[in-house]
This record gives structure tokens, C-alpha cells and sequence, in this order.
């Protein structure tokens, strides 16, 4: 029986705000990479699929974090995959502090692209790369939800997409993403310790040289995000809401 796998964490000034506290991105980003580095060690990774011209995307991701950590604080972040079906692999996250306190929960959820025909793969023709790999453990959080588009008074920004913000896949990077909704709040609000769910949706990807039209709007205390390219296809849908 397969189990959960632990991987240490340290918060560096690198990783903080004005605030002395790892930023959302950081701590999104350790996930993801914490998610990498485990399929990697487990046979399934970037570097496996590559051969067969495959490799995994994110379909959607929702994050809660109680708290942010300080600076100079060690964590450690476990993960485990708990199902998948032909379309989609859902594998789960916790963050727990040195005391032991589990302060932060993620469950992502995975399609198999194709490289050449930038579609997704049928996984059960590739069973046998994880299906040994599956945790009998539930997701540690809801699972991502499906996010309307923003409505009402929209703020707006506009972002060429460049060379930096471009992964292996040559797409934006989900952090990126991120990163842009994140810019569109009010500082005021990224300045106060808030406990925080964030749901986000990858509807199609975005690449080089595109210009992209971010929308954003606050109801009821969540704020919405919605991501076009230049041809008006939207790339992300996303919900955050502090507490």
C-alpha cells in the first residue's frame, strides 16, 4: 500500500513580502514543486512522460492556508495522490508546522496533455505509471470548484505574456497566473494576516507573444478573477476569499 511523502520546507527572505511572511505565490509554488519532485521519485514524472512526447497540467488547484509563515520557518509539506479516472489525477497536499499544527491544505487536480496534439491523453492507457501510487486518504480540503467570471465593477489590467513567464510546457506558468491576480488587490489587503481558500480554474493555456486582459471584481467578500487572451478566449477563472 502506497503511503503519504513528507518533503521539508524553509522559509528564506526570498520568499516573504513587506510583511515578513512567505508570500501566496511561494507557497503555491513549494506545492507545486513539492508535486514535481514526488512524481519524479515515483516514476511518473516530466522527465518519464517527456519520452513518450506527454506531460501533466494543471486543471484546477484550490488552496487554504490558515496563516502564512514568518521568515526563517521551517515546515514540511505532504502529498499523496487519492484517485484518478481516465481525464484527471487528484493529488492532495497539507503544510504542518514544526510544532505539528497542519496550517495549510491543497488539492490539485491533473490532465495528461499530449505535446503534439496539445490535447488530453485517455490516463487509463497509462495506468501503469501511478496506479500503484494511489493513498487510501481523502482530500484533506474541498475539492476545486468550478469559479463563475467576475461581475459588476471590474477592476482591469492588461500583461504581455514574455519569456519569463513561460514553464516546460511552454505556457504561462500557474504561478504566474497567480501572480497577476495578486497584483489586482488592494495593498491594504495583502498587508493584514488573513486565512485564505483560493480556487483556481485552467480553461486553456496562454503562450508567448499573447496579450493578456485580466478582470477582477469583489462580492460578498470573494474576489473574482477572469484571464482572456488577445483573441478572447479565457485561459483562468479564479476565486479568493480572506477571512
Amino acid at each position: 500500500m502506497a503511503e503519504k511523502t513528507t518533503y521539508p520546507m524553509r522559509v528564506e527572505p526570498q520568499h516573504v513580502d513587506f510583511t515578513l511572511h512567505e508570500t501566496l505565490v511561494s507557497l503555491g509554488g513549494n506545492i507545486l514543486n513539492v508535486a514535481g519532485v514526488d512524481a519524479q521519485g515515483k516514476g511518473f514524472g516530466i522527465d518519464v512522460l517527456g519520452r513518450e512526447n506527454l506531460s501533466w497540467v494543471l486543471s484546477r488547484l484550490a488552496m487554504e492556508f490558515d496563516y502564512r509563515p514568518e521568515q526563517y520557518t521551517d515546515y514540511g509539506i505532504t502529498t499523496w495522490i487519492s484517485d484518478y479516472n481516465r481525464l484527471m489525477s487528484t493529488r492532495n497536499f497539507t503544510l504542518t508546522d514544526s510544532s505539528g499544527v497542519v496550517f495549510g491544505r491543497a488539492v490539485s487536480q491533473w490532465c495528461m496533455l499530449d505535446l503534439a496534439t496539445r490535447s488530453a491523453v485517455d490516463m487509463s492507457t497509462t495506468a501503469e505509471l501511478h496506479s500503484q501510487w494511489i493513498v487510501d486518504a481523502p482530500s484533506p480540503a474541498e475539492r476545486p470548484r468550478k469559479v463563475a467570471a467576475p461581475s459588476g465593477e471590474l477592476l482591469a489590467a492588461e500583461h504581455r505574456v514574455v519569456y519569463s513567464d513561460i514553464d516546460f510546457n511552454r505556457h504561462v506558468n500557474t504561478m504566474r497566473y497567480i501572480e497577476l491576480m495578486i497584483d489586482m488587490l488592494p495593498i491594504e489587503l495583502l498587508a493584514e494576516e488573513h486565512r485564505v481558500r483560493m480556487d483556481v480554474n485552467f480553461l486553456h493555456e496562454s503562450r508567448y507573444g499573447q496579450t493578456l486582459a485580466v478582470t477582477c471584481a469583489e462580492t460578498g467578500g470573494e474576489w473574482r478573477f477572469e484571464i482572456r487572451s488577445d483573441d478572447g478566449t479565457v485561459c483562468l477563472r479564479a476565486a479568493m476569499r480572506f477571512e
